[in-house]
């Protein structure tokens, strides 16, 4: 199988079992859009556009990597082994179910997920990294993402966790990655100095130019959060060195020209960027709806080449979305099912609930167990590491199975009432996405070989 695109009027095909990806013209496009190689059909579908020479030309070139393995690679992908050892190797610690600010486009209802504010004791906590250590046999490498809610309203507890952690993996000879997500707002000094210390990535959240993070990230009085944010993000990335961290945004119907936001978080000095469309009921005005997919796509267009560009020319910035390895990317198994939620991740509340990711949390439908009991519902945990792209009716034959991995099970049951069915606008987006990434990966390979192109 294989998918022809274009951006930025330039074609493009890339092989989807294979992971090869040419540039191409428009005749090479226009021949693989009738999903045939029979010359004579081919000539007669395209004849009032191109000489038969030409379609004879560009049918063979096609042909030749087809007989080299390059284009219209095959393998029986029912024969793929789906793991189900479910064996946990990841924690979303939720410290915090609280926060300081009240963004409108929240998933976790402005910090308490539904329920009560409250944060994680050190008890429970330790309970949780012991979980994690008990859980996770045969891996060594563990990672805990501390979480909320805004995790530095309980980051003493955090540091003492990461204490216990530093202490516990010795004894079991594992090796944690710990990792937090935070709005900056009352991050201290102190904080930045034990983060660079011991945090393996640090999430913060900002949305770019200030009228667009003020509109929808108010603080609990309903003042803009923006200047606040700024100015400790600044800091702590001035800090970061060589730490890995994301200024991760949101953008939404309300600012579609997101690309400007981009601009806006590398004239501030980010240099490590993602921007995320909101999820929201489709009701709410600020909520991205099928009529803003054409102009999403331009914007990420726009995106590409400003990345592109800058990158070029010495003001190098990532931009997670545009990341893309078509050599090294990862494992078979992270392509069939993505993130590993609820088998190989799973997230657990300031009670010691456990479910199956950050965005489940409070949804007693899928409460897997507690700290205190252990997993009880391994049945669910099953559901979600039989949940792939080969399992699923929507991802079988599409081209973007294997990049995208079959999309978010939380967005498909808030939106589908099941895990299994993918939210169709984030289908869509993503698809464009890994469009632009596949055509910033060609356009900057052929610069790396031809800087004069």
């Amino acid at each position: 199988m294989v998918h022809s695109f274009c951006v930025n009027d330039r074609y493009f095909v890339y092989d989807v079992l294979g992971a090869s990806l040419f540039e191409i013209d428009e005749l090479t496009n226009d021949i693989i859009k009738q999903d045939t190689t029979e010359e004579n059909d081919l000539i007669s579908a395209l004849a009032e556009k191109y000489s038969t020479e030409e379609i004879k030309e560009s049918l063979s070139e096609l042909l030749e990597l087809k007989s080299e393995g390059l284009l219209f690679c095959e393998f029986d992908e029912g024969s793929i082994k789906k793991p189900h050892d479910m064996t946990v190797k990841s924690l979303c610690l939720h410290v915090a179910h609280d926060c300081n600010l009240r963004c409108a486009y929240c998933f976790a209802e402005t910090g308490d997920f539904g329920g009560q504010r409250g944060l994680m004791d050190l008890e429970t906590g330790k309970k949780a990294i012991d979980f994690l250590l008990k859980q996770s046999v045969g891996r060594k490498n563990l990672e805990v993402d501390f979480f909320g809610g805004e995790p530095f309203m309980n980051f003493d507890v955090v540091k003492e966790l990461v204490n216990y952690g530093r202490e516990r993996e010795k004894e079991y000879g594992k090796e944690f990655r710990f990792t937090v997500t935070t709005n900056a707002m009352i991050m201290k000094q102190e904080d930045i100095d034990f983060m660079n210390k011991e945090m393996y990535n640090v999430v913060v959240s900002i949305d770019g130019r200030k009228e667009v993070h003020d509109r929808l990230r108010k603080d609990a009085g309903g003042k803009g959060s923006y200047d606040t944010v700024l100015k400790n993000s600044k800091k702590f990335v001035e800090q970061r060195g060589e730490g890995q961290y994301y200024a991760r945004g949101t953008f939404s119907a309300y600012n579609l020209d997101f690309s400007e936001d981009v601009l806006s978080l590398i004239d501030n000095g980010f240099e490590q960027i993602s921007i995320e469309p909101a999820v929201v009921d489709e009701k709410l005005s600020y909520a991205i709806k099928e009529e803003h997919l054409p102009a999403i796509g331009k914007e990420y267009e726009k995106l590409a080449n400003i990345y592109l560009e800058k990158r070029k020319n010495g003001q190098w910035f990532n931009f997670f979305h545009f990341m893309i390895d078509l050599e090294d990317g990862p494992c078979l198994y992270k392509r069939l099912s993505g993130c590993g939620a609820g088998c190989e991740y799973l997230a657990v509340s300031p009670e010691g609930d456990i479910y199956p990711c950050h965005q489940f949390v409070g949804n007693k439908d899928y409460l897997l167990g507690t700290l205190d009991e252990g997993l009880k519902r391994k049945d669910i945990m099953e559901q979600f590491a039989c949940n792939n792209v080969l399992s699923k009716d929507e991802c079988k034959n599409c081209w973007a199975r294997y990049l995208c991995s079959g999309g978010c099970s939380a967005s498909a049951y808030k939106f589908n009432g099941s895990i299994s069915k993918p939210y169709k606008i984030s289908c869509e987006l993503e698809k464009k996405r890994l469009e632009c990434a596949l055509y910033a990966r060609a356009v900057e390979s052929q610069d790396a070989i031809d800087p004069a192109i």
